[in-house]
């Protein structure tokens, strides 16, 4: 059984920053992409930013030059480091890990990113 813990979501003032945690657990195997989705009220979920395991990463423009994904993968654990904030990126913040073998997907539980203008 997998399990993803997020942390480090919160209210930041436009152009601050936050940086997102996501620790994983459970038959993880090394071979595996990690990440972070978002979901703002009335819109679908997104893909915000990726990771492999080899360290490759895959960015939604609109979060481009902004923000940075990076992992651990000693600790199993990813991160989103969000800078220059804008309203527009306020949503709840879905940690993402797809499992290569047999492509199995899971979800953390989510935390709230708000951004006052």
């Amino acid at each position: 059984q997998v399990q993803l813990v997020e942390s480090g979501g919160g209210l930041v003032q436009a152009g601050g920053s936050l940086r997102l945690s996501c620790a994983a657990s459970g038959d993880i195997f090394s071979t595996n992409v990690m990440g972070w989705y978002r979901q703002a009220p009335g819109k679908q979920r997104e893909l915000v930013a990726t990771i492999n395991s080899g360290g490759s990463t895959n960015y939604a423009d609109s979060v481009k030059g902004r923000f940075t994904v990076s992992r651990d993968n000693a600790k199993n654990t990813v991160y989103l480091q969000m800078s220059s904030l804008k309203p527009e990126d306020a949503a709840v913040y879905y940690c993402n890990l797809l499992v290569l073998r047999g492509f199995k997907n899971y979800w953390g539980q989510g935390t709230q990113v708000t951004v006052s203008s």
